[in-house]
């Protein structure tokens, strides 16, 4: 379980999230809604342990994530970042690999394992063709993709995703969807992600977090999060849910 008790994290004076309290069962497949700037990203960040709110806690497993060490946090939890870096001059295969670093003692050589783990996981994100291409030769949808195969073989029970598809084609978002709709039900992993398509949310992902002013406007079912009345209130526009599909008004 991930339990988020009261946090508040500011950068400077600009307050970013505010008295934020949830709990995420094991299992559970979450997306993260709201307005840009209401604090998606930051709350990714708290979970994954990369900043520490000014106040409240995260705990993963009944434990503080900063009680982790570095490997240990790692072995807990992957995180795909909205912006992959580009500029790295690692192959795809060699940047998948990597995800395997939190298994491997110091100098030790990768395994066949790791390389079969690596292999399965370009294969789920059908990167496994991009193997020895490079960032620069890649589109940022292929770039995301293999980013996403990095966090598949951490094979961590807790996967953080920021907007993984904001960078992919219609039918490559339809893909990632499906494909870690499989890994939650298949593999029972938690998965939170930042979902920027709401109808995506309501298509794939049965429970939602609805972030508003900085502070949690509603979690629980996604249905019930983007009702006409929460979506007015979290992103100033009105909504119609037809057949399972959210029309925007203006």
């Amino acid at each position: 379980m991930i339990e988020v008790q009261h946090i508040n994290c500011s950068y400077g004076k600009n307050e970013i999230l505010r008295n934020l309290s949830f709990n995420i069962a094991d299992g559970s497949f979450t997306s993260i809604l709201g307005s840009n700037g209401c604090g998606k990203t930051t709350l990714l960040r708290c979970i994954a342990g990369l900043l520490e709110p000014q106040k409240g806690s995260v705990l993963i497993g009944g434990k503080p994530i900063g009680n982790y060490t570095a490997r240990q946090r790692a072995q807990m939890v992957s995180l795909v970042q909205q912006h992959p870096q580009a500029d790295i001059e690692f192959s795809a295969f060699e940047t998948v690999l990597m995800g395997r670093n939190p298994y491997q003692r110091h100098l030790q050589n990768e395994s066949q394992e790791d390389w079969d783990i690596v292999e399965q996981a370009m294969k789920q994100t059908n990167t496994w063709h991009l193997r020895l291409s490079l960032p620069s030769q890649m589109s940022g949808g292929e770039l995301q993709r293999v980013m996403i195969a990095r966090a598949l073989a951490q094979q961590t029970p807790v996967l953080l995703l920021d907007e993984p598809t904001s960078n992919l084609d219609i039918a490559h978002q339809f893909e990632i969807m499906e494909l870690l709709r499989d890994i939650n039900r298949n593999e029972h992993k938690t998965i939170l992600i930042v979902v920027h398509d709401l109808n995506l949310a309501l298509r794939y992902c049965p429970e939602a977090l609805l972030l508003n002013d900085h502070s949690l406007l509603y979690q629980g079912p996604t249905a019930e999060a983007l009702t006409p009345d929460r979506i007015l209130t979290a992103f100033g526009v009105r909504a119609q849910n037809k057949e399972g599909f959210l029309r925007f008004e203006k």
